[in-house]
C-alpha cells in the first residue's frame, strides 16, 4: 500500500509542478510584444520569439493576447480564452496560437486537437467566410506547430 500512496502522491506533485510551470509560462509570454526591433515584456522570451520570425507575428502590437471567446457548440455551452490571436481583417484570415509546456506532445494530443478545433469552429461562427489556422507552441523546446 505504501508503494501505490507514494506513487499516487508522486503523481499529484508531478502535475502540481507542471499546471504551475505552465501557469508561470503563459504569465510571462502574456507580457511580450515585439514592435519591429524594439520589445517589451520577458526580454529573454522575447529574444527567443523574435528569432523566429512566424512566432514573431503572434507577438506583435495587432495581436491580441487572452480573447475569450463563447458560444455552442453541438448542443454545449463553450467558454475559452484563446492564448493569442490575429485577424486579418483586410485578407480575411484568423491565426490563433496555443501555448502547451508539456514535454510529451504525445500525451495530451487528442484534448490539444480538440481544444484548437473548438476555438476555430467559435471563431467561424463570429467570423464567417474567413480562413482560420491554429497552432500550438510548445514551450518546452520552441517549436511551433500547425494544427491541421
Amino acid at each position: 500500500m505504501a508503494n501505490s500512496l507514494r506513487e499516487l502522491l508522486q503523481e499529484e506533485q508531478s502535475r502540481s509542478f507542471a499546471t504551475e510551470c505552465g501557469t508561470k509560462m503563459h504569465a510571462r509570454l502574456r507580457t511580450v510584444v515585439i514592435d519591429g526591433g524594439a520589445a517589451r515584456g520577458d526580454e529573454q522570451l522575447a529574444a527567443r520569439i523574435a528569432a523566429c520570425p512566424m512566432l514573431a507575428e503572434f507577438f506583435t502590437p495587432d495581436a491580441m493576447t487572452e480573447v475569450p471567446v463563447a458560444g455552442e457548440l453541438d448542443g454545449r455551452f463553450l467558454s475559452r480564452r484563446i492564448d493569442r490571436i490575429i485577424v486579418g481583417h483586410q485578407c480575411k484570415k484568423i491565426r490563433i496560437l496555443d501555448y502547451k509546456s508539456d514535454v510529451s506532445r504525445d500525451a495530451m494530443r487528442a484534448k490539444y486537437v480538440l481544444q484548437l478545433t473548438e476555438y476555430k469552429r467559435l471563431m467561424q461562427r463570429i467570423y464567417p467566410g474567413y480562413e482560420i489556422t491554429a497552432y500550438i507552441l510548445w514551450t518546452h523546446d520552441w517549436q511551433l506547430e500547425k494544427i491541421v
